[in-house]
């Protein structure tokens, strides 16, 4: 950096001092009332905050609206097509099988079902080293080269020739696809305040709707293929979905964003102003922190991140099924191979849209219980719905929607709130990723819920689905008690008094357990 980019930067640092000792009067004593200086981390109210990132935006010189349109138009569409590529190839083996895979690859018993498995098996144990490696290498540098991974490896999938072929590019698919979802999440909750990242996160956890939309479209393209250059219509997925996801790999190294540290498509005000915007919400994001083993020992006896991972658990058992064997229901119903793929699409648009309306409420009210809730109530509707009427096959789809409605807007909104009532990039890094990988322990559940001696209804895998569902509900009431509870203690003298013991580094790596910040219901 240049001596010049230097003292530009100091100045605008030392304005930024100056700016912060000449804080409105009213704010002023407030904070002298409740005993504390300026420099505490008291969390200003909603309004205060508003007033005081518009005198933000006007020393720095900068459109906030505009800032954050920009910012939204490199962050958003890239990870939203990144994941909607690695969930599409992931899930894409359901309609290969309606194809006829596992006829084709012999597959007798549980050889389906363990497939599907094996993916979660590199998949979990991966996903804390990915995020390190993402906050190490930056994120358009290593999400790309996960991407190319696993899209080479599902053009292999498409020339496998027996289960043991299928088992290994199953395994590898899970090892690549390690990082995205928790490197992805964790890349947005650094870019966003926790008023604006429910839409953020919503649209981009959707994208797990459109894949499945688009999975089954594609499919029903594919279907002319069958038999082309002596390839079955199945492989053709594969093959297909694999070149396109390899093609916008290369494009992502130059579109997908880094951290508001290390953008390179931000003017240095513009860096600055998003850094104090993101700091008086959550504080210091404390990038230049090493992610160390007792750091990480530190996040783990805490017990909201026990509890994270076990929500998540909760929703991705029924979520999987349903992604893994909505087809086959489907087909239960007595529609033709084509016809199958064309009738899964609706339920995810549908997912799709709930999940949207549900983020822009959430998002104005600042609040996530509720919405989640109600959400998994929906998906316990919808799976009553299927064990409840084995005959009509109206009420049997439309259960389908309700299921898929209430499981994939419920999802979204828990990571959300969850991972944005953690603070710092090392807290940050470490509790989305877990919760990621203890959850996604649920799909090894979900894989072996719906077994093919249980077709056409499905009775276990659809209770299965509708137990879970209700267990994550009421996990969500004991965690909102809990934050409840940590926000009550945070306000107390003694919480104050630790805090004023803890060293300087201490108190800038705490993150969210400060006592000046409160959690998010």
């Amino acid at each position: 950096m240049t001596d010049q980019v230097v003292n530009s930067q100091h100045n605008l640092e030392k304005e930024s001092i100056d700016h912060d000792s000449s804080i409105n009067e009213v704010t002023q004593e407030k904070l002298e009332a409740q005993g504390f200086d300026e420099t505490s981390q008291l969390r200003l109210t909603p309004e205060e905050q508003k007033i005081r990132i518009s005198e933000l935006a006007e020393k720095y010189g900068v459109n906030e609206r505009k800032l954050m349109l920009k910012c939204d138009l490199r962050i958003v569409p890239a990870i939203c097509l990144l994941y909607l590529l690695a969930f599409l190839d992931r899930v894409n083996i359901s309609n290969a099988n309606v194809y006829g895979l596992a006829t084709d690859l012999n597959l007798r018993g549980h050889e389906y079902n363990t497939a599907l498995t094996i993916f979660f098996v590199p998949y979990i144990v991966s996903e804390i080293p990915s995020n390190y490696l993402l906050k190490k290498f930056k994120p358009h540098v290593w999400l790309t080269i996960c991407m190319v991974l696993f899209g080479c490896v599902t053009i292999a999938q498409g020339f496998v020739r027996n289960f043991g072929g299928l088992v290994v590019t199953r395994f590898f698919l899970g090892l690549c696809e390690a990082g995205m979802f928790p490197g992805c999440f964790y890349l947005l909750s650094m870019w966003y305040r926790r008023e604006e990242a429910q839409k953020r996160y919503s649209f981009f956890f959707s994208s797990t709707c459109l894949a499945g939309a688009f999975s089954g479209l594609i499919a029903a393209g594919i279907w002319r293929l069958d038999g082309k250059r002596g390839l079955e219509g199945w492989r053709w997925i594969f093959i297909i979905e694999g070149a396109v996801t390899v093609f916008c790999a290369l494009l992502m190294f130059f579109c997908v964003s880094d951290f508001p540290e290390d953008a390179s498509y931000l003017e240095e005000n513009e860096r600055l102003f998003i850094k104090e915007k993101l700091a008086l919400d959550v504080g210091d994001s404390s990038h230049d922190v090493k992610i160390t083993f007792k750091g990480i020992l530190r996040v783990f006896k805490e017990w909201k991140i026990w509890f994270s991972g076990l929500m998540y658990f909760c929703l991705i058992i029924p979520a999987y099924g349903y992604a893994y064997f909505a087809a086959a229901i489907v087909k239960s119903l007595g529609h033709s191979p084509l016809k199958t793929q064309f009738y899964s699409v609706p339920p995810w648009v549908v997912a799709f849209g709930l999940s949207m309306i549900m983020a822009v409420f959430s998002d104005r009210l600042r609040h996530r219980f509720s919405f989640s809730f109600v959400c998994c109530l929906i998906a316990a509707a919808g799976f009553i719905m299927l064990l409840a009427n084995k005959t009509n096959v109206h009420v049997r789809y439309a259960g389908l929607f309700l299921a898929a409605s209430g499981l994939y807007t419920a999802m979204p909104i828990l990571v959300c709130w969850t991972n944005m009532n953690f603070s710092g990039h090392h807290r940050k890094a470490i509790s989305t990723a877990w919760q990621v990988s203890f959850g996604n322990i649920g799909g090894i559940i979900a894989t072996f819920s719906f077994l093919a001696k249980d077709a056409p209804h499905y009775i276990k895998g659809v209770s299965i689905g509708l137990a879970f569902s209700l267990l994550a509900g009421i996990l969500m009431i004991g965690y909102l008690l809990g934050l409840m509870y940590d926000n009550k203690k945070k306000r107390t003298p003694e919480a104050i008094a630790k805090w004023e013991n803890l060293s300087p580094e201490e108190k800038r790596t705490a993150g969210d357990l400060s006592p000046y910040f409160f959690y998010d219901y």
